[in-house]
């Protein structure tokens, strides 16, 4: 029986060491995605950093993420993903390529992007729950201060999901002072895949193009999956590397240290032995 965190073996197309099971790229997401195999991942799950809002909703002297300042290009700390409705479709397209038959997406979307893009995604997938993610505290933001982000849940083919009682808001604290802008807690990634990786799935590959700070990473790890995702920024890379690095050595997310779920407010159903 495979211990907690052991994962199985053998990314052969990431690297000829066997014992590859997580991998992360520096790559822009789109030419990430056309250099994998076509059918070879299980899972997308992925946080892209829409320019959509930024561009349409600048508050006051500084925008959502633009306001992050370090050590990016031009003084922020990532690139975002210009998400004009050719890239997006492009981005779609290989998404659908690269996964299986039978398999899910869930894409995370801020609430612009998700009236601008979120209709495309019907052309390439079966667009089947919009997910809610409470963060539980108020964020930033114009007029009704946020609260709340939105998963667009999709399937390649058909899928049902692993359990019958899984509700479509997530009650989940966002992490407050992060050290990774847009940072999301790791239990919100592993509540998907869990949703997703059946019990008799013995090898599950994760794919997350906009790796971003490694949250998707460190999920798939304690889901007992592979992984494989991908960044544009120097920086991104830099962190992603080192918290996975420490969490496979030490067992330690130095990046989240503490749960950010409480049971009183959200079944935690992707830890249940």
């Amino acid at each position: 029986m495979r211990k907690k965190n052991q994962v199985q073996q053998g990314l052969p197309f990431l690297s000829q060491d066997t014992n590859d099971t997580v991998k992360v790229v520096k790559k822009d997401a789109i030419k990430f995605l056309q250099e994998m195999p076509d059918e070879s991942v299980d899972v997308v799950i992925t946080d892209p950093a829409y320019s959509g809002m930024n561009q349409h909703l600048k508050l006051g002297k500084g925008r959502i993420v633009g306001d992050y300042k370090a050590k990016g290009v031009e003084g922020a700390w990532f690139k975002e993903f210009h998400d004009t409705p050719e890239n997006y479709n492009v981005f779609l397209s290989e998404t659908h390529r690269v996964l299986k038959p039978d398999s899910h997406l869930f894409l995370m979307f801020d609430s612009y992007s998700m009236l601008t893009l979120g209709p495309l995604v019907r052309n390439f997938f079966n667009v089947k729950n919009l997910i809610v993610w409470d963060k539980l505290n108020l964020g930033m933001g114009h007029y009704f201060r946020r609260q709340t982000e939105l998963i667009l849940f999709a399937c390649k083919g058909k899928r049902p999901l692993t359990r019958r009682d899984i509700p479509d808001i997530l009650r989940i604290k966002r992490i407050h002072n992060a050290k990774y802008p847009t940072q999301k807690p790791v239990e919100l990634f592993q509540a998907l895949i869990a949703s997703s990786k059946a019990k008799t799935d013995s090898e599950y590959l994760v794919c997350d193009p906009f790796v971003g700070s490694g949250s998707s990473a460190i999920a798939a790890i304690r889901q007992q999956c592979s992984f494989i995702g991908a960044d544009i920024s120097d920086e991104a890379i830099k962190i992603s590397r080192n918290r996975i690095s420490q969490f496979r050595a030490l067992q330690i997310d130095i990046l989240q240290p503490v749960s950010a779920v409480s049971p009183d407010l959200q079944k935690i159903y992707w830890d249940e032995s």
